[in-house]
């Protein structure tokens, strides 16, 4: 991705810790004596604003949204069937966390894969549930950037696909008692 540092205001764009952003702008600031060139990145869904110098853009993993052909790989790896392994939870969930922090969706498309659940009689635990509702989040923005719909439809779109729309309205609950919370 040769092009990663040339965005412009108006531009949405993924950094992998956060998910997706709108470059709001580029600022200059003096910091130590030297004048730096920011992006100025908001994420809305977080309230928050990040500014990450121009030169380090390619290296922080700032890029842009992904194309259609990777998220239809990405949605490929949603349909597959999910991969449980036996190992113990505490390093699955670190694996699962490190893939949804590194931006990529097919890595995020994993972990959903892996941990949904449908009509399954096996409970998940808390912890497996606030994964795979960060994963769901992190992945339907990037769906709703791309496709540009709204990130609810974006989510029943990808609940559709695993085949657990049942918990969409589960999910839209569990967001709203947060928001009031």
């Amino acid at each position: 991705m040769a092009d990663n540092d040339n965005f412009a205001k108006g531009d949405y764009v993924v950094y992998p810790a956060h998910g997706v952003g709108l470059i709001e702008g580029v600022e200059t600031q003096t910091i130590s004596g030297m004048e730096i060139k920011l992006y100025a990145i908001s994420f809305e869904k977080e309230r928050m604003r990040l500014k990450i110098p121009m030169m380090k853009a390619k290296e922080s993993g700032l890029r842009k949204l992904c194309t259609a052909n990777r998220m239809k790989d990405a949605i490929k790896v949603l349909k597959g069937k999910a991969r449980i392994r036996r190992t113990m939870w505490s390093r699955r969930a670190q694996e699962y966390e490190l893939k949804i922090n590194s931006g990529n969706p097919v890595l995020i498309a994993e972990v959903l894969r892996d941990l949904k659940r449908s009509n399954d009689d096996t409970e998940q635990s808390y912890s497996e549930r606030q994964i795979y509702q960060s994963a769901l989040e992190r992945l339907a923005r990037e769906v709703a950037a791309v496709d540009k719909t709204s990130e609810e439809q974006a989510t029943m779109r990808l609940e559709k696909i695993m085949g657990t729309e049942g918990n969409a309205k589960s999910v839209v609950a569990n967001d709203d008692i947060r928001k009031a919370a």
